[in-house]
C-alpha cells in the first residue's frame, strides 16, 4: 500500500493515488503506485490528465511501455509515462 498520505491533496489526486495502487496486479499497485507516491502532488492539471488516461490503460499493455517491450501509442506517450518510466528504471537499478 501506499507509503504516502493523502493529506493535504485535493481530492482529484487522492482518487488517483488511491486507484494508483488498487491496478488489480500486484506488480503494477507496486510501479505505478510507488511512482504516484512520488509524484502526485507535482503534477500540473495537464500532467494530471495524462497520469489518469496512462491509468486506465490495461495492465498488459502499460506494463509493456513501461519496461521498453512495447511501442507507446502517440495519445500515451507523454512526460508522464516518460517519468514513469524513468522512475520504475531507476527502482529497478537498485
Amino acid at each position: 500500500m501506499t507509503e504516502r498520505s493523502s493529506e493535504g491533496l485535493d481530492e482529484r489526486r487522492r482518487k488517483l493515488l488511491f486507484r494508483a495502487w488498487r491496478r488489480g496486479v500486484r506488480e503494477m499497485d507496486l510501479i505505478v503506485g510507488r511512482f504516484a507516491d512520488a509524484h502526485i502532488d507535482k503534477f500540473d492539471d495537464a500532467g494530471l490528465d495524462d497520469f489518469e488516461r496512462l491509468i486506465e490503460a490495461p495492465n498488459a499493455e502499460l506494463y509493456a511501455w513501461v519496461i521498453g517491450a512495447d511501442t507507446v501509442p502517440a495519445t500515451f506517450d507523454t512526460a508522464v509515462l516518460a517519468e514513469l518510466r524513468a522512475f520504475h528504471m531507476r527502482g529497478s537499478q537498485l
